[in-house]
Protein backbone atom coordinates (compact mmCIF):
# COMPACT_ATOMS: atom_id res chain seq x y z
CA UNK A 1 0.00 0.00 0.00
CA UNK A 2 1.39 3.59 -1.07
CA UNK A 3 2.05 5.85 1.95
CA UNK A 4 1.63 9.12 2.81
CA UNK A 5 4.12 12.13 3.10
CA UNK A 6 3.31 11.96 6.60
CA UNK A 7 4.16 8.34 6.98
CA UNK A 8 6.91 8.55 5.37
CA UNK A 9 8.32 11.50 7.65
CA UNK A 10 7.40 9.44 10.71
CA UNK A 11 9.44 6.41 8.93
CA UNK A 12 12.38 8.17 7.28
CA UNK A 13 15.71 9.30 9.07
CA UNK A 14 16.63 12.77 8.63
CA UNK A 15 18.80 12.66 5.98
CA UNK A 16 16.18 10.79 3.76
CA UNK A 17 13.53 13.11 4.52
CA UNK A 18 15.69 15.96 3.71
CA UNK A 19 16.51 14.43 0.24
CA UNK A 20 12.57 13.86 -0.02
CA UNK A 21 11.21 17.40 0.57
CA UNK A 22 14.44 18.39 -2.64
CA UNK A 23 13.13 16.13 -4.65
CA UNK A 24 9.59 17.25 -4.21
CA UNK A 25 10.79 20.69 -4.50
CA UNK A 26 12.32 19.83 -7.89
CA UNK A 27 8.80 18.02 -8.77
CA UNK A 28 6.40 20.82 -8.39
CA UNK A 29 8.59 23.15 -10.18
CA UNK A 30 8.83 21.56 -12.67
CA UNK A 31 5.01 21.32 -12.52
CA UNK A 32 4.39 25.39 -12.02
CA UNK A 33 6.87 26.09 -15.11
CA UNK A 34 6.14 23.64 -17.02
CA UNK A 35 9.55 23.41 -18.04
CA UNK A 36 10.30 20.95 -21.42
CA UNK A 37 13.99 19.16 -21.14
CA UNK A 38 15.95 18.47 -24.08
CA UNK A 39 15.45 15.44 -26.26
CA UNK A 40 18.33 13.90 -24.13
CA UNK A 41 17.61 15.06 -20.74
CA UNK A 42 15.27 14.58 -18.25
CA UNK A 43 14.10 16.80 -15.62
CA UNK A 44 15.84 16.20 -12.56
CA UNK A 45 12.85 15.03 -10.46
CA UNK A 46 13.27 12.51 -12.65
CA UNK A 47 16.56 11.35 -11.90
CA UNK A 48 15.66 11.50 -8.01
CA UNK A 49 12.93 8.61 -9.10
CA UNK A 50 15.41 6.50 -9.86
CA UNK A 51 17.33 7.35 -6.95
CA UNK A 52 14.08 6.64 -5.10
CA UNK A 53 14.72 3.10 -3.54
CA UNK A 54 18.67 3.66 -2.79
CA UNK A 55 17.77 6.85 -0.98
CA UNK A 56 14.51 6.13 1.19
CA UNK A 57 14.84 2.85 1.18
CA UNK A 58 13.48 -0.40 -1.05
CA UNK A 59 10.20 -0.56 1.55
CA UNK A 60 9.46 3.18 0.72
CA UNK A 61 10.29 3.64 -3.00
CA UNK A 62 6.74 3.23 -4.53
CA UNK A 63 5.41 5.52 -1.94
CA UNK A 64 8.31 8.32 -3.11
CA UNK A 65 8.07 7.67 -6.41
CA UNK A 66 4.37 7.65 -6.22
CA UNK A 67 4.79 11.59 -4.67
CA UNK A 68 6.97 12.68 -6.95
CA UNK A 69 4.56 11.30 -10.14
CA UNK A 70 1.55 13.33 -8.26
CA UNK A 71 3.74 16.22 -7.28
CA UNK A 72 5.37 16.97 -10.95
CA UNK A 73 1.78 16.19 -12.33
CA UNK A 74 3.78 14.10 -14.56
CA UNK A 75 2.77 13.97 -18.07
CA UNK A 76 2.42 11.24 -20.46
CA UNK A 77 5.87 11.64 -22.28
CA UNK A 78 7.29 11.39 -18.47
CA UNK A 79 5.42 8.49 -17.41
CA UNK A 80 6.26 6.53 -20.50
CA UNK A 81 9.95 7.44 -20.10
CA UNK A 82 9.91 6.41 -16.71
CA UNK A 83 8.20 3.11 -17.01
CA UNK A 84 10.38 2.26 -20.31
CA UNK A 85 13.56 2.84 -19.39
CA UNK A 86 13.17 1.66 -15.60
CA UNK A 87 14.25 -1.26 -13.27
CA UNK A 88 11.00 -3.84 -12.94
CA UNK A 89 10.86 -1.42 -9.31
CA UNK A 90 10.68 1.74 -11.40
CA UNK A 91 7.79 0.41 -13.75
CA UNK A 92 5.62 -1.25 -10.99
CA UNK A 93 5.74 1.92 -9.09
CA UNK A 94 4.34 3.62 -12.49
CA UNK A 95 2.08 1.55 -12.92
CA UNK A 96 1.03 1.99 -8.92
CA UNK A 97 0.67 6.13 -9.46
CA UNK A 98 -1.38 6.17 -12.56
CA UNK A 99 -4.88 6.53 -11.02
CA UNK A 100 -3.33 9.54 -9.25
CA UNK A 101 -2.27 11.12 -12.53
CA UNK A 102 -4.66 13.28 -14.97
CA UNK A 103 -3.68 10.98 -17.76
CA UNK A 104 -7.26 9.56 -19.04
CA UNK A 105 -7.07 6.31 -20.73
CA UNK A 106 -3.50 7.34 -22.67
CA UNK A 107 -1.86 5.20 -20.27
CA UNK A 108 -3.35 1.89 -21.12
CA UNK A 109 -0.13 0.65 -23.49
CA UNK A 110 1.87 0.40 -19.98
CA UNK A 111 -0.58 -1.68 -18.64
CA UNK A 112 -1.64 -3.55 -21.64
CA UNK A 113 2.71 -4.17 -21.39
CA UNK A 114 2.70 -5.26 -17.89
CA UNK A 115 0.04 -7.71 -18.40
CA UNK A 116 2.06 -9.05 -21.43
CA UNK A 117 4.77 -9.57 -18.51
CA UNK A 118 5.38 -12.73 -16.29
CA UNK A 119 6.76 -10.01 -13.75
CA UNK A 120 4.11 -11.34 -11.20
CA UNK A 121 4.96 -7.98 -9.22
CA UNK A 122 4.18 -6.34 -12.60
CA UNK A 123 1.10 -8.07 -13.16
CA UNK A 124 -0.21 -7.38 -9.70
CA UNK A 125 0.19 -3.86 -10.32
CA UNK A 126 -1.40 -3.49 -13.82
CA UNK A 127 -4.54 -4.59 -12.03
CA UNK A 128 -5.15 -1.68 -9.75
CA UNK A 129 -7.72 1.19 -9.56
CA UNK A 130 -6.07 2.50 -13.12
CA UNK A 131 -6.91 -0.26 -14.99
CA UNK A 132 -10.30 -0.86 -13.62
CA UNK A 133 -11.73 2.58 -14.67
CA UNK A 134 -9.91 2.10 -18.10
CA UNK A 135 -9.29 -1.40 -19.26
CA UNK A 136 -12.09 -2.65 -21.76
CA UNK A 137 -14.24 -5.51 -20.96
CA UNK A 138 -12.41 -7.68 -23.11
CA UNK A 139 -8.43 -6.68 -21.94
CA UNK A 140 -9.97 -6.95 -18.11
CA UNK A 141 -11.32 -10.21 -18.35
CA UNK A 142 -7.85 -11.10 -19.76
CA UNK A 143 -6.03 -9.53 -16.66
CA UNK A 144 -8.13 -11.61 -14.42
CA UNK A 145 -7.28 -14.15 -16.15
CA UNK A 146 -3.74 -13.78 -16.40
CA UNK A 147 -3.68 -12.77 -12.65
CA UNK A 148 -4.80 -16.77 -12.34
CA UNK A 149 -2.57 -18.09 -14.67
CA UNK A 150 0.54 -16.55 -13.05
CA UNK A 151 -1.13 -17.06 -9.59
CA UNK A 152 -1.06 -13.62 -8.57
CA UNK A 153 -4.35 -13.27 -6.09
CA UNK A 154 -7.29 -11.80 -7.39
CA UNK A 155 -7.12 -9.92 -4.39
CA UNK A 156 -4.86 -7.31 -6.53
CA UNK A 157 -7.49 -6.95 -9.00
CA UNK A 158 -9.13 -3.28 -8.03
CA UNK A 159 -13.01 -3.11 -8.14
CA UNK A 160 -13.27 -6.69 -9.23
CA UNK A 161 -16.61 -7.54 -7.31
CA UNK A 162 -18.18 -4.72 -9.26
CA UNK A 163 -16.86 -5.76 -13.08
CA UNK A 164 -17.25 -9.18 -12.52
CA UNK A 165 -20.61 -9.36 -11.52
CA UNK A 166 -23.03 -10.66 -13.25
CA UNK A 167 -20.11 -10.86 -16.55
CA UNK A 168 -21.39 -14.05 -18.33
CA UNK A 169 -18.58 -13.93 -20.80
CA UNK A 170 -16.30 -13.61 -17.86
CA UNK A 171 -17.69 -16.45 -16.38
CA UNK A 172 -17.72 -18.48 -19.53
CA UNK A 173 -13.72 -17.98 -19.85
CA UNK A 174 -13.18 -18.91 -16.11
CA UNK A 175 -15.03 -22.29 -16.38
CA UNK A 176 -12.96 -23.11 -19.51
CA UNK A 177 -9.86 -22.59 -17.87
CA UNK A 178 -11.09 -24.70 -15.40
CA UNK A 179 -12.17 -27.68 -18.05
CA UNK A 180 -8.50 -27.50 -19.06
CA UNK A 181 -6.83 -27.33 -15.84
CA UNK A 182 -8.89 -30.64 -14.55
CA UNK A 183 -8.62 -32.13 -17.73
CA UNK A 184 -4.38 -31.89 -17.68
CA UNK A 185 -4.80 -33.05 -13.66
CA UNK A 186 -3.90 -29.90 -12.54
CA UNK A 187 -6.15 -28.33 -9.69
CA UNK A 188 -7.87 -25.52 -10.13
CA UNK A 189 -7.55 -22.34 -8.16
CA UNK A 190 -8.93 -21.45 -5.53
CA UNK A 191 -9.18 -17.93 -6.44
CA UNK A 192 -11.14 -19.05 -9.54
CA UNK A 193 -14.19 -19.94 -7.65
CA UNK A 194 -14.01 -16.97 -5.96
CA UNK A 195 -14.43 -14.92 -9.36
CA UNK A 196 -16.89 -16.94 -10.66
CA UNK A 197 -19.13 -16.72 -7.75
CA UNK A 198 -19.17 -13.22 -8.12
CA UNK A 199 -20.39 -13.42 -11.93
CA UNK A 200 -23.28 -15.18 -10.56
CA UNK A 201 -26.37 -12.84 -11.58
CA UNK A 202 -27.74 -11.47 -7.91
CA UNK A 203 -30.89 -13.76 -8.18
CA UNK A 204 -28.58 -16.77 -8.22
CA UNK A 205 -26.66 -15.61 -4.84
CA UNK A 206 -22.71 -16.98 -5.08
CA UNK A 207 -23.34 -20.92 -5.28
CA UNK A 208 -21.68 -21.04 -8.98
CA UNK A 209 -18.32 -23.01 -8.71
CA UNK A 210 -16.33 -24.83 -11.52
CA UNK A 211 -16.00 -28.37 -11.74
CA UNK A 212 -13.30 -30.04 -10.43
CA UNK A 213 -13.38 -33.05 -12.62
CA UNK A 214 -14.95 -34.39 -15.75
CA UNK A 215 -18.88 -34.83 -15.19
CA UNK A 216 -20.31 -38.08 -14.27
CA UNK A 217 -22.03 -40.15 -17.37
CA UNK A 218 -26.07 -40.14 -16.54
CA UNK A 219 -26.34 -43.96 -15.57
CA UNK A 220 -28.73 -45.87 -18.88
CA UNK A 221 -32.28 -45.98 -18.73
CA UNK A 222 -34.12 -49.00 -19.58
CA UNK A 223 -35.30 -47.21 -22.81
CA UNK A 224 -31.47 -46.79 -24.05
Amino acid sequence: MLKSREELDAELGGAARAWLDEALAEAAHDAATHDTPGPYTSPPWELRYAAAGRTCGPEHADSVRSLLLVEARAPLSSVTRLYEQGTAAERRAVLLALHRLDLGDTALPLVEDALRANDTRLVAAAVGPYAADHLDPHAWRHAVLKCLFTEVPVAAVARLDDRARGDAELARMLTDFADERTAAGRTVPEDLRTVLALTAPADEGAHRAPPTAAPAVPAPTEES
